[in-house]
């Protein structure tokens, strides 16, 4: 059994990181889409119907999007039909060069890399659009692993089947708690806590602010995940420890733990 002090010694090698939002600036691309996906199911801009669907949207951002629609739509074929819109609307405008990079994520990403880190990036996304933002961005061959909701079993966020997935494929550690997981979103720090993540970093580069990130888990919450490399160097030469462990020996839940992080 592994105890709190083997955690605080051994460094963390697998970082999980979250892409449009994180570490892809979509400028609102999301909410584009959605709009074309549910004018094409009779949902039209400035009625009630779309202001309710929109906020819903906004608050499930970093969740599944199909799962999103599903919510939304009800029975299944309509979903389908908003999810095939969508996808098709949001790769139209990823062709148009309408996403860029989050300043310095690249750079994170390789210096992680450099560190000897298994640097995996996640998307609630379908696999054609995930594979387009990569191509766009000229990021296929940047990280080793790159998973969407189906290569997990389709659940999505805020599960954290793709966390473990990612801890399952790479075999980069062999303790849950050495992962760090980064995200813009709620769904993304629950997804973190869930999977036992030693690390849940939340950024303010995309959907939700410091308080709704810290409400749902984030052991810290940062400027951008270019600050990312600096924390993980920060929390190893402090010997942190994960926060259920951190919990026992306070005497506290977990929960108790992420909260005062």
């Amino acid at each position: 059994m592994t105890s709190p002090s083997d955690i605080t010694r051994d460094p963390f090698r697998l970082v999980v990181l979250d892409m449009a939002g994180t570490t892809v600036a979509d400028g609102g691309l999301v909410e584009q889409a959605f709009s074309a996906a549910a004018q094409r199911l009779g949902v039209w801009p400035g009625s009630d119907e779309h202001a309710r669907q929109l906020a819903y949207v906004r608050a499930t951002m970093g969740e599944s999007k199909i799962s999103v629609f599903r919510h939304l739509f009800g029975d299944e074929d309509r979903a389908q039909r908003a999810n095939t819109a969508f996808e098709e609307a949001y790769g139209e405008l990823v062709d148009a060069g309408r996403i860029a990079p989050v300043p310095g994520a690249r750079e994170a990403v390789e210096r992680l890399t450099s560190e000897g880190r298994t640097v995996v990036l996640t998307t609630g996304f379908a696999r054609p659009t995930q594979d387009a933002i990569l191509a766009a961005l000229g990021w296929q061959d940047l990280v080793p692993l790159t998973l969407c909701p189906a290569d997990a079993g389709g659940r999505g966020r805020p599960f954290p089947d793709m966390v473990l997935a990612a801890f399952l494929r790479t075999g980069a550690v062999d303790d849950v708690r050495r992962t760090v997981v980064a995200g813009d979103t709620s769904y993304d720090m629950l997804s973190g806590v869930r999977s036992g993540a030693g690390i849940v970093a939340g950024v303010l580069t995309g959907a939700h602010d410091k308080d709704r990130l810290t409400r749902h888990g984030a052991t810290h919450v940062l400027g951008s995940v270019a600050e990312l490399p600096d924390l993980i160097a920060r929390a190893e030469a402090a010997g942190l420890p994960d926060l259920a462990a951190r919990a026992e020996a306070a005497g506290l839940p977990a929960a108790a733990a992420r909260a005062e992080a």
